[in-house]
């Protein structure tokens, strides 16, 4: 048996279309791996505690069946924010795991 993954790969994509590809630990939030990576788009003025929406990314809808549903306090705060879609998260809501190696996420303009 294989041992899980102590990494992943995640791709954030500005609204411009530059892409940022960074190694992320496992267990590690979405939106810690772009302020660890200075990924401009994620703000994280409330640092994770899912009260700004300043971490507001668009999933890939091809990845959205791999994450947990938001949390009634996520989706209060994704209803507040500019540009709600179907596909948005808040960074700081979505932990790293071994199955969301290749996550893709769209960064809205600034």
């Amino acid at each position: 048996m294989s041992e899980a993954p102590s990494q992943i790969t995640v791709s954030y994509v500005e609204h411009d279309g530059t892409i940022h590809s960074v190694t992320a630990p496992v267990g590690n939030s979405l939106m810690q791996a772009a302020v660890d990576n200075l990924i401009p788009g994620i703000d994280a003025d409330c640092g994770g505690e899912c009260r700004c929406a300043t971490c507001l990314c668009h999933v890939d809808a091809s990845w959205l069946g791999r994450l947990e549903a938001p949390s009634e306090d996520e989706q209060m705060m994704l209803e507040g924010s500019m540009d709600p879609r179907p596909n948005s998260r808040l960074a700081c809501q979505i932990k790293l795991a071994p199955n969301l190696d290749g996550l893709r996420v769209e960064l809205p303009e600034c």
